[in-house]
This record gives C-alpha cells, sequence and structure tokens, in this order.
C-alpha cells in the first residue's frame, strides 16, 4: 500500500509480462499444429531463431541482474525502489522487455511459426497499453521529477 494505505505500490499491471509472451507463443503453437504455416524455408530460420534467442536472454538477465544491483525489484507485482538508468537503460526505458519480444522472435524463427511471428503484434500492443502504460503512470507518481527527466531523454523502446 502506498503511505495513505489506499492502493498497493506497484504499477497495477494486467499480469507479469513474461506470462504474455510465453501464452501468445503457447497460443502460436497451438495454431501451428492445427493449421501449419511455416514462413521460412525449412531450416532457415534456426541460425536466426537461435542467436534472438541467446540475445534476448543475455539482454535480458542483464537487466535483471541491474535491479538486483540497484536493490529493486523485477517483478511488476512488487514495489520498485529505485529508477534504474545505468546499461541497456541509457537507450531504451524497457530494454528487459525488448529481449523479451528478440526472445519470441527468435522462437518463433526457429519454431518457423507464422502463428507465433503473427501474435507477436497484439502481444506488443498489449504490453503497451496494459503493462508499460501503467508502469509509467506509477514510477511518475512514485519517482517524480527523477523519472520525468529520464523519461524525457530516453526512448521507450529502442
Amino acid at each position: 500500500m502506498d503511505s495513505a494505505g489506499t492502493r498497493p505500490d506497484n504499477p497495477g499491471v494486467i499480469t507479469h509480462p513474461p506470462f504474455l509472451y510465453a501464452g501468445a507463443l503457447a497460443a502460436g503453437a497451438l495454431l501451428d499444429l492445427l493449421i501449419p504455416l511455416p514462413i521460412l524455408a525449412p531450416g532457415a530460420g534456426l541460425t536466426p531463431g537461435l542467436a534472438l534467442i541467446a540475445a534476448g536472454l543475455a539482454l535480458a538477465g542483464w537487466c535483471v541482474w541491474l535491479f538486483y544491483r540497484a536493490g529493486t525489484n523485477a517483478p511488476t507485482h512488487k514495489p520498485a525502489t529505485a529508477v534504474v538508468v545505468d546499461g541497456p537503460y541509457r537507450f531504451s526505458r524497457n530494454p528487459m522487455y525488448v529481449g523479451v519480444t528478440a526472445l519470441s522472435l527468435g522462437v518463433a524463427l526457429w519454431a518457423n511459426s507464422f502463428w507465433m511471428l503473427g501474435l507477436l503484434m497484439p502481444t506488443l500492443v498489449i504490453m503497451n497499453i496494459a503493462v508499460i502504460e501503467r508502469e509509467e503512470r506509477y514510477l511518475a507518481a512514485k519517482f517524480g521529477d527523477a523519472y520525468l527527466t529520464y523519461k524525457s531523454r530516453v526512448r521507450r523502446w529502442l
């Protein structure tokens, strides 16, 4: 709760972001079983897919480590105690989500699945509206000018 005890000290997002991405991939895999729609020649997505998976995991892992080092929480249902502005956060306000998006894109390419790739777009729309916008309102209310100054100089995605 906040200091007045009226609302929880978190952004109130609809769900944990990894669940959104995983849900889209699972739905895409199910659709792919029912109606396979490859996007590339067989095997063509293996190398780029694995490279994106590795890069996405590395970026997301780096971001989690930066949160840990700053003494703040990465899970969205827990309170933020600091604004992380170093590392990849110098270039993007959401590099952890960029990493998970790259990972999802890599899985779609590796699996050669139009459905997984196609469901990534609505996932990004949901992320913007139901996660990121809520997080940004929460951070602005909690950290005030420190966050607003950061937000004014760093892009949301890339």
